[in-house]
């Protein structure tokens, strides 16, 4: 695999520019796509940036076409990347069971390395995205890539915590929407950490590796003293069983983390709720990476 990068379209957006990419990645084993809004300040500096990572059923275009994070991006000075969620084409959603199970966990990349045959050749999300993905944006882009934020919804909620706490300093700024907080606890999960790293054993370490709740909790000092943001909301059909806010919540209290956990009542799951506090998050973000 290659250095080589292909530009599949760009967009003009809010003086800045919206495109989509696609590289031959050496961690998956194959062809990978990211989206990366540069904002205008981009023509003459290089340019903080943050990572969002998608949830089940989305791609590298979701974020982009749905969040409404452009405009603020914008103004702020802050780029925007956002991978694919998963490895695609023919030899990934061929594997047995990989596409009547995309929606439930297996299939869908979940932000870790898998160990577990048949999933463990192509499904390295964590290492694509860690070693190879953000290096490669730096060199291809005007992204000072010492100057990260990352967040994510849903599973790519799970995978902002996760990616952040195994990672320390890495990332300079962490917030999540209706993020998966526990996945060992969670019907998702299980599966998928069943499917990817095998059965959890009588300790369930490989299991607690990447369940956010536990990482927290494990920490000896706060690795967000500036603070994370989470928005949750209380119409969420999958809050009470597969999202476990709550156990995040405790774990940051045990390790002293600053935590703003926002609960809304009347929103769901989707990007009508994301969009409605996009602006805080970024935001957020910004007050870190542009001081």
């Amino acid at each position: 695999m290659t250095d080589t990068l292909k530009t599949l379209s760009e967009h003009h957006a809010f003086g800045g520019v919206q495109s989509f990419h696609e590289h031959a990645s050496h961690e998956i084993g194959l062809p990978m796509r990211f989206s990366v809004y540069l904002p205008p300040q981009a023509t003459h500096e290089r340019v903080p940036a943050l990572l969002y990572l998608a949830g089940l059923t989305c791609n590298e275009e979701t974020f982009a076409v749905k969040a409404g994070a452009q405009r603020m991006a914008a103004s702020l000075g802050l780029a925007l990347i956002a991978p694919d969620t998963s490895p695609r084409g023919s030899i990934a959603e061929g594997l047995p069971g990989a596409t009547a199970n995309w929606d439930f966990g297996i299939g869908a990349g979940f932000y870790l390395d898998a160990t577990e045959a048949p999933w463990s050749t192509h499904w390295r999300m964590e290492s694509w995205i860690v070693h190879e993905l953000l290096p490669l944006v730096g060199r291809h882009f005007a992204i000072d890539d010492q100057h990260l934020g990352i967040f994510g919804h849903s599973m790519g909620g799970h995978g902002a915590l996760t990616l952040a706490l195994r990672h320390p300093g890495r990332f300079k700024s962490l917030s999540a929407f209706a993020p998966i907080c526990a996945p060992t606890q969670c019907p998702w999960g299980e599966k998928a950490l069943g499917g990817y790293l095998g059965e959890p054993g009588d300790d369930r370490a490989q299991w607690l590796a990447h369940d956010a709740s536990a990482l927290m909790k494990s920490q000896t000092a706060a690795p967000y003293p500036q603070g994370i943001l989470i928005d949750q909301g209380l119409a969420d059909k999958f809050l009470a069983e597969q999202l476990h806010p709550e156990a995040f919540e405790a774990a940051c209290f045990a390790a002293g983390q600053p935590l703003t956990l926002r609960r809304h009542a009347g929103y769901d799951h989707g990007y009508y709720f994301i969009q409605t506090f996009m602006a805080d998050h970024i935001a957020h973000h910004a007050q870190t990476l542009r001081g």
